[in-house]
């Protein structure tokens, strides 16, 4: 697709089609997909109302890309996570984390290509070499412990994921108490 001078824009038509302006034809979420990996940016309008839709076209292209692939992106613990986020009062910070570790993860990405490059030169076998995985997961690993840190700052009262097993959490000890209170109307009623 050509890329024209400034945002390209994109209509989508109340019949769910999709019309880029700066090449006059109709595309498909594939091809938006093709165009967000080749770094063409892009805002997609309601061609009725001219509101921005982009963060919704952009989730479902997400969406059947997940639907149509054996090999997941995102791991279900991630996702229950995230939907765990939506109404809570960490739900401002969450996109700036997610947007700073996605950066650190692309700017990782290009190094450990640049460095396999170095190491195998041009060749068809540095092509087909999966970067060090477990370079990747220890990072991961870091950013997550960096989040729990944060989240933890901005919620010094937040329990622990893993209380304590001889511990009991406060939300425990209500219900118990609950338990015992019902026990005892019980058996004042059975009395009666």
């Amino acid at each position: 697709m050509a890329k024209t001078e400034g945002d390209i824009i994109i209509k989508k038509y109340a019949n769910r089609r999709l019309y880029n302006t700066g090449t006059s034809t109709y595309v498909t979420l594939e091809d938006l997909a093709k165009m967000v990996k080749k770094g063409e940016e892009f805002v997609v309008q309601d061609a009725k109302s001219g509101e921005d839709i982009t963060h919704s076209v952009l989730t479902q292209i997400i969406f059947e890309q997940e639907a149509k692939t054996t090999n997941t992106l995102l791991p279900i613990s991630f996702l229950r996570q995230l939907i765990s986020y939506y109404g809570d009062q960490m739900q401002m910070v969450v996109p700036s984390f997610l947007e700073h570790s996605m950066k650190a993860f692309t700017e990782q990405q290009s190094q450990m290509r640049e460095q396999m490059t170095r190491a195998f030169g041009d060749t068809p076998l540095a092509k087909n070499l999966q970067a060090p995985i477990q370079l990747m997961e220890e990072q991961v690993k870091r950013n997550t412990e960096m989040f729990h840190q944060a989240m933890q700052m901005f919620s010094p009262f937040m329990t622990p994921t893993a209380p304590a097993r001889d511990v009991k959490r406060p939300e425990t000890k209500d219900i118990d108490d609950l338990k015992e209170q019902l026990r005892n109307l019980q058996s004042k009623l059975d009395k009666l």
